[in-house]
């Protein structure tokens, strides 16, 4: 990461200051780091253009809450946890480095202060939107194109009246890209009222939208203010809108069309002051072709879509989330945790069929488990150590096993087998996996590691052999995944034609 960016050290020791400065200096950006007081002085004054201000003991000479309520357009960075609320929730407040100079966690930080600043003209424009630009930076981590597309496609339809129809699979953070088009938008000073379709009861579902008088039905001793009354002048989040009932979606239509409602139980009309965001994770075309979803109301709510990618897509944001979300959970647990480059490897090929959530869910359980340790590949949970991407190991053991119940007397597999030359023994019981043989076990014992080894390498051999050096036949052989029969060859230094590398 090159830049050539200026950045101020507010830092009264020089003694932290000088290995940052070394480090920033290394990335490419130009440090104005010396006496505190000549520091403030030029943070002050009109030609100053820090890029980013990272913040360290200012003992009393400054307070750090208000240099960075004091300076809203510029990025500020703590060494260590400031510990205010005021400074946490600024929306220029990009993160802290907990005492540590971790060369990934300055690049990170980093990363959010050069998205802080390509947004300032945005920013700009709606400087009392509070904390909309949180929500784009925080919330949407990310450079990858597509959350990028997310983004821009916020930026748009926010400062509009227009419904949106937000599309994703599960835990992709539909109700996210929602409360940033509330936050930005010029009704982020009313309510977001979030309303879940699916889980409501149908018979239920018009009084919690449209509230009822009292005596309206059995049960309703007073009246209830609906979610549209609770939403006037704000938004309203419909979010699993495919769960809703034929019979509400009607009524919902009509809402949406004469701008106009009344309670249960009650003939006054109530405007409807209300911008609808509506969300689903199914498949709403194909919902109108059965007839379980109404197809003017899909178009009703289909003025601007917007897609929210999974996160099998956008595997490169992988370790931004994974930053942001040890700073967040880990201020809840008092604690951190950091990911060694081959656990954050494995991380990214992940299929993550829970997506963000997922992640998220993850990275919680991790603090728990490792607090304040290294994780490495073999501390993450089974499922997530490679084998969701490469197929599971016992997957990977039955093929093997299945390709040695044809293994002959003659292959040439030197080593492996105790009496060379004896059939292999049946493994008997209803557990075991049918077709599966064992070597017999010499007295003297064997060195398993080195066995199971060298199995795989005369498999993997044998496969290459007859599939004429081709990977993909051989992993077809094999029963494996390309990309695992790749993997087991570069460990084994074998090449494409089955020779053995030393």
């Amino acid at each position: 990461m090159q830049s050539s960016g200026n950045i101020l050290i507010l830092e009264k020791d020089q003694a932290v200051r000088s290995p940052l400065e070394t480090i920033l200096s290394f990335l490419g950006y130009r440090c104005q780091s010396g006496e505190l007081s000549d520091c403030l002085s030029y943070f002050d004054s009109e030609d100053q253009d820090a890029d980013a201000v990272f913040v360290g003991n200012l003992g009393s000479e400054a307070s750090p809450a208000e240099l960075i309520e004091k300076h809203q357009g510029t990025p500020f960075v703590f060494l260590s946890d400031p510990a205010d609320p005021k400074i946490t929730s600024a929306s220029n407040y990009m993160g802290q480095l907990n005492g540590s100079l971790v060369y990934d966690d300055i690049v990170s930080l980093l990363h959010f202060c050069q998205s802080f600043d390509t947004m300032k003209t945005l920013k700009r424009r709606r400087a009392a939107a509070g904390e909309g630009e949180h929500y784009l930076m925080r919330a949407l981590r990310g450079r990858g194109k597509a959350i990028s597309a997310v983004r821009g496609l916020i930026e748009q339809v926010a400062p509009t009246d227009a419904t949106v129809l937000v599309l994703g699979e599960s835990g992709t953070g539909k109700e996210v890209v929602a409360r940033a088009i509330h936050e930005l938008s010029k009704r982020r000073s009313k309510a977001f009222v979030p309303v879940n379709c699916g889980a409501i009861p149908g018979e239920l579902l018009e009084s919690e939208l449209f509230g009822h008088e009292k005596g309206a039905f059995t049960g309703a001793f007073t009246a209830h203010e609906g979610r549209f009354e609770l939403a006037q002048g704000g938004t309203l989040f419909l979010d699993e809108i495919g769960d809703m009932p034929l019979a509400m979606q009607v009524k919902l239509l009509r809402v949406l069309q004469e701008r106009q409602f009344s309670r249960v139980g009650s003939n006054k009309l109530i405007s409807a002051d209300v911008r609808i965001i509506a969300a689903t994770h199914q498949d709403l075309e194909k919902m109108v072709e059965d007839g379980t979803f109404r197809q003017d109301l899909y178009y009703r709510l289909n003025v601007f879509p917007i897609n929210t990618p999974p996160l099998r897509e956008r595997a490169d944001d992988i370790p931004l989330l994974l930053q942001s979300m040890v700073q967040k959970y880990g201020a809840q647990e008092h604690c951190s945790i950091k990911f060694t480059q081959e656990a954050v490897e494995t991380l990214m090929q992940n299929p993550w069929k829970g997506n963000v959530r997922e992640l998220s869910n993850l990275v919680e359980r991790l603090l728990i488990l490792h607090p304040n340790e290294i994780v490495d590949k073999g501390d993450l949970p089974p499922a997530y150590r490679g084998d969701a991407e490469h197929g599971s190991e016992a997957d990977e053991r039955e093929a093997l096993l299945d390709a040695f119940s044809s293994y002959g007397e003659d292959d040439d597999l030197p080593g492996i087998i105790a009496g060379k030359g004896a059939p292999p023994a049946r493994i008997a019981g209803e557990n075991e996996m049918a077709g599966a043989f064992a070597p017999q076990l010499d007295p003297a014992g064997v060195n398993l590691k080195d066995m199971v080894a060298q199995m795989e390498i005369g498999m993997i051999r044998q496969a290459l052999s007859q599939s004429g050096g081709v990977v993909a036949k051989a992993s077809e052989i094999l029963g494996l995944r390309r990309t695992t029969l790749v993997e087991k060859m570069k460990k084994y230094g074998l090449t494409a034609a089955g020779s053995q590398e030393f």
